[in-house]
């Protein structure tokens, strides 16, 4: 008999990858939740309530360990109307990819496919991955089967070029800043320059590159990386959102780093 509520181990792996590896396939619309240290799978009719938050001994899965910022159960996810319902029990807001923020006493409904929230802190966004296996569609002559979404969860399509310059602009994010910002255009340029002494790296060049990737995943469906998808002011927004979505789908990991070495 399958256990309808599974605990997920911490190296099982980004869930914007697919769905954990196992010996039998998930019941639709199964939730699976991932943080640091591990994560938990539920059956939809487990009749199971999942609490998250910073105090691992009290919550089933950890986000903001270590952050007094993040509540000690700082939200909770349950079975409610035949859907997966986020509920924010917390002070800090959550945010939803496309920048949507589900806050305190709040609640929203979680699409099927993969959906990276953020538990949004002073000090830093802490990354609570979840993902919801499809439901039953028909099938050929051996019946329903279960078919994965195309989510925001899949890894991007980068030439080397955009990877060098997103590495770049994205560097104090792989370094683990703890308060991350993108490097400026000057910044990029300079550091372009010093790499490639031989190319002719300018601001406006590198601005462009990144400026047609965000073009190019926001007519995929990714939210938050155009002027219209953001409230003013824009800021560093836009260059935020494309950073979060290309290291949560593990687009750019830190090891990416190396390109920066001369």
């Amino acid at each position: 008999m399958v256990s309808k509520i599974t605990l997920l181990p911490k190296d099982v792996g980004s869930l914007s990858r697919g769905l954990p590896p196992g010996d039998v396939p998930p019941q639709p619309e199964t939730l699976f939740v991932l943080g640091a240290n591990g994560g938990m799978s539920v059956a939809p009719d487990a009749g199971f309530t999942l609490v998250f938050g910073r105090n691992e001994p009290e919550v089933h899965v950890c986000v903001g360990g270590g952050d007094r910022h993040v509540s000690r159960r700082q939200g909770m996810l349950t079975r409610q109307y035949a859907r997966w319902m986020l509920t924010n029990t917390g002070k800090r807001p959550i945010r939803f990819p496309d920048s949507r923020l589900v806050h305190g006493g709040d609640q929203a409904f979680l699409p099927a496919g993969y959906t990276p929230l953020f538990v949004v802190s002073p000090r830093q966004d802490h990354l609570l991955e979840v993902r919801i296996s499809a439901a039953r569609t028909g099938g050929a002559a051996g019946g329903p089967t279960v078919q994965e979404e195309s989510t925001l969860g899949e890894e991007r399509d980068l030439d080397d070029e955009e990877m060098l310059v997103l590495v770049c602009l994205a560097q104090r994010y792989l370094q683990g800043d703890p308060q991350p910002q993108p490097l400026t255009w000057a910044q990029v340029a300079y550091e372009l320059k010093r790499l490639q002494p031989a190319r002719s790296w300018t601001e406006k060049r590198a601005a462009h590159i990144v400026a047609g990737v965000r073009q190019k995943l926001s007519r995929d469906g990714v939210q938050g990386l155009m002027a219209r998808d953001v409230p003013p002011p824009v800021g560093n927004a836009l260059n935020h959102n494309l950073i979060t979505d290309l290291l949560v789908t593990a687009t750019i990991e830190k090891k990416d780093l190396r390109l920066l070495e001369e």
